[in-house]
């Protein structure tokens, strides 16, 4: 009975010792030497924090090898790993320290000094200072940790925004990464001949489930640097040069190369299956990728952060007009999805509900935060027999008279943008009680043109002030890309500003 990804991974290296698991850029990585330096690294691990497993180990480093073995090193040691994003700012970087607190941190000496580890007692662990041919393996004492493990404990733990300044760490767990694991293989038949185009950042679920795959079917991952996101001719590129066949993408670069018409100049005929998820895909630029890759199966695919790793799917087996949306599909297996109306009943056919799921796919909660986790995941309406959590998502959808589900908006102010759920008020906390840039303000969002927009109360302060000030609060993707200042912001009966108004003011822009 496996209860780890690692006893995947140990089967996987057997027949895949020479393998390449892992390239990046012009160097590369065997299965065999993965498997050692995640052990040796683990044994380190297991030395510097002592008896105590199942601990957050964060990792600060940049999408490389060095940073797929921190997280499989921390896997071994029976601990949690949590990938932090080099270039977010060192004060949001302290929030997410202070709720975990860390047993330790894998870093390098381009980032060790971000932070003031001083303020936070844990282990440093630089890769840099790190001679993994003169480090050992204690076969002994990791045998001995992952005998405790259980396939309910943790597996990783992934941040997402929080209304109050701090991240939220969602924490998942095993079973529910073999259970999406397992779905997917029986669904698109993935052999282990996959070669991966990672290019999601490492703090994203996506890369997770890519490094899952690697290690329990013997797929290489290809590790593609987000900044090739800019240059999408050099990332068609570097996807010819190492026959990728499998994507699991957010639509956002998909449809910057479709813009461009550059399939039409650098084709992709190693394609054979393509994933996309995060953000709704327009499907006139879908249709495009649909085109130019006829061999490929095409797959949208729907789950916020909080579920291992979506719980909704739709093979894009039909055409659809360049105005038509696509559907996101049925539950995977082994997971249920209730479409709940307000007053918390079924919804039938054409009626729209808020999306909540069911299932082991739900993570664990919120690390270290009761009061959002008992929030979120609450007890199941439609069943008072006994305890069962569901998770409600926040989004709105509807099923269709073909069966499938079908997308609507968001509940309240958790958008997804960029392929990151951004908690929009936030960005207002953030604006109005730690910068104190204006008196009044409401951020919305714009899914039409993808913006996050920003109105706010003449105040004296400039948008390029205002822009600059939340540039080093925000990681890029979360300062507002479009900005309105008024005399006074509308207000609603309640005397509250009138969010809906101000929407409906950007859709009609």
């Amino acid at each position: 009975m496996y209860k780890s990804i690692l006893d995947y991974f140990d089967e996987t290296v057997l027949g895949n010792k020479e393998k390449n698991a892992l390239l990046h850029k012009e160097e590369s990585c065997t299965f065999a030497e993965l498997q050692k330096r995640g052990k040796k690294l683990g044994t380190l691990l297991a030395d510097k924090i002592g008896k105590q497993s199942f601990l957050p180990i964060v990792v600060l480093l940049p999408k490389s090898i060095d940073a797929v073995v921190a997280d499989i090193g921390i896997l071994y040691s029976a601990n949690v790993f949590n990938n932090l994003d080099v270039k977010t700012p060192a004060h949001r970087l302290e929030n997410i320290l202070r709720l975990l607190k860390p047993a330790a941190v894998i870093t390098s000496g381009q980032y060790i000094d971000i932070i003031d580890w001083k303020e936070h007692p844990m282990e440093v662990v630089n890769v840099d200072d790190l001679d993994f041919d003169n480090m050992s393996i204690d076969e002994k004492e990791l045998s001995k940790r992952r005998g405790k493990l259980v396939d309910t404990d943790p597996f990783c733990i992934i941040n997402t925004s929080g209304s109050t300044g701090t991240p939220k760490g969602v924490v998942l767990n095993y079973r529910s990464f073999f259970d999406f694991l397992t779905w997917s293989v029986e669904t698109f038949h993935f052999s282990g001949d996959e070669v991966i185009g990672a290019l999601s950042p490492i703090v994203f679920d996506i890369y997770d489930f890519e490094i899952c795959l690697m290690m329990m079917k013997g797929s290489s991952m290809v590790l593609l640097d987000s900044a090739l996101g800019v240059f999408p001719a050099k990332l068609l590129m570097e996807l010819q040069e190492k026959k990728v066949n499998f994507l699991f993408w957010v639509p956002t670069i998909m449809v910057n190369i479709a813009n461009m018409d550059l399939l039409e100049k650098l084709p992709l005929p190693d394609i054979k299956t393509v994933w996309f998820a995060g953000e709704v895909f327009p499907t006139k630029q879908f249709n495009y990728w649909k085109k130019h890759l006829p061999q490929a199966v095409f797959a949208n695919l729907y789950g916020p952060i909080e579920i291992t790793l979506d719980c909704i799917y739709y093979i894009v087996d039909k055409d659809f007009d360049d105005d038509e949306p696509l559907p996101i599909g049925i539950p995977c297996n082994n997971t249920d999805i209730l479409l709940l109306s307000e007053e918390d009943n079924l919804c039938g056919v054409g009626e729209e509900g808020e999306i909540c799921v069911r299932g082991t796919s739900l993570a664990m909660g919120y690390y270290n935060n009761p009061d959002k986790t008992a929030a979120a995941f609450v007890q199941n309406p439609l069943n008072t027999a006994y305890p069962e959590l569901i998770y409600r998502t926040g989004d709105i959808a509807s099923y269709g008279e073909d069966g499938l589900i079908h997308f609507k908006g968001r509940k309240d102010t958790l958008v997804k943008h960029q392929g990151y759920r951004i908690e929009l008020g936030e960005i207002e906390h953030e604006i109005l009680n730690n910068l104190k840039l204006v008196t009044n303000c409401c951020v919305v969002y714009d899914n039409k043109n993808k913006n996050i927009v920003l109105f706010y109360e003449e105040s004296g302060k400039t948008e390029v002030e205002i822009r600059k000030a939340l540039g080093n609060s925000f990681p890029r993707y979360m300062v507002p890309t479009v900005y309105h200042v008024m005399e006074e912001l509308p207000r609603n009966t309640n005397g509250k500003i009138d969010r809906l108004k101000l929407s409906q003011m950007v859709v009609n822009e």
